[in-house]
């Protein structure tokens, strides 16, 4: 059966997560104003800053308070991480969500279209989500929860659609769920190529986006195929 057409899926207004931050802040109480500056100027700094170059002070100059101002909301730099990093994985999670429920009948495009977004707009937080979960258990878990979940989605969906054309037993559980994981894998290799490593040659070939998510999309439906 051949993909559906493949139009424009919306975007909601931002996938930058700094910015997602300041629009909340702005119906925050005066404290949490301040801890959203935080976490603001953070998500700013890992934007060229690598996570083990960061420090407490500088992130403060960012931010524009003063470095005793910090330890009142957060007790060291690996709580505000853990923090920001938490926050972030559950917005990554939701973002994905919503655009596969906006499109149903083109998920796996929404779903990957939203996810190059959220790395092109965010490539310092990817990075650490990508390079360094290790690192933050409470992130490292929800953005294992969101990978789990998404297989479950792709691979429940092409097992209806198997059904629907007398194709049950055309390809196992198992076989289904390898390769969807190779896909998401794959998916999250061009992805940190292209915006993280920014690799000259994927760069070079990659400067459409509708075409890099379409290309990649084709790949997901063919290797879901039996």
């Amino acid at each position: 059966m051949p993909p559906a057409p493949r139009g424009r899926i919306a975007a909601p207004e931002s996938y930058d997560y700094a910015r997602v931050l300041a629009a909340r802040s702005s119906a925050e109480t005066k404290g949490q104003r301040t801890a959203q500056q935080i976490r603001i100027a953070t998500c700013t700094l890992l934007q060229t800053e690598a996570l083990q170059n960061l420090t407490v002070a500088a992130i403060c100059k960012a931010a524009g308070v003063a470095n005793g101002t910090f330890y009142l909301y957060f007790p060291d730099q690996t709580h505000l991480l853990n923090d920001l990093l938490l926050g972030f994985a559950r917005f990554l999670q939701a973002s994905m969500i919503r655009a596969s429920h906006a499109a149903p009948d083109q998920s796996i495009r929404a779903a990957t279209r939203a996810y190059g977004l959220l790395f092109e707009q965010n490539p310092g937080l990817m990075k650490c989500l990508v390079h360094h979960l290790d690192h933050f258990a409470p992130a490292r878990e929800v953005f294992h929860s969101l990978n789990r979940d998404w297989i479950e989605t792709v691979v429940a969906s092409t097992r209806r659609r198997l059904v629907r054309e007398g194709r049950a037993e055309a390809i196992s559980e198992a076989e289904l769920r390898r390769r969807a994981y190779a896909l998401g894998g794959m998916t999250d290799q061009y992805f940190s190529s292209l915006y993280l490593s920014r690799e000259p040659g994927l760069i070079a070939v990659s400067q459409d986006h509708e075409a890099v998510i379409d290309t990649l999309t084709t790949i997901w439906e063919r290797g879901l195929e039996p």
